[in-house]
């Protein structure tokens, strides 16, 4: 296989990356859990926490949407 000179990446950045693309994609925090195969969406949440902060403004325009405003 030829070289294209790629660095060299560590299992677990790419298990975090893979983590954070759920994360920004969306993903609920017990699917994403569950697929990185934790025990709890806590210890999820205790690592990938700071992902889920932007999450505020979709579940204001969630709300809203339901009370018809």
């Amino acid at each position: 296989m030829r070289n294209r000179k790629l660095p060299k990446v560590a299992f677990h950045a790419l298990r975090h990356s893979h983590a954070s693309a759920l994360i920004a994609a969306g993903m609920d925090v017990v699917a994403v859990s569950q697929r990185l195969g934790h025990a709890s969406p806590v210890l999820t949440l205790s690592v990938y926490g700071r992902l889920f902060t932007n999450n505020d403004k979709k579940a204001a325009a969630a709300i809203d949407a339901a009370l018809g405003n």
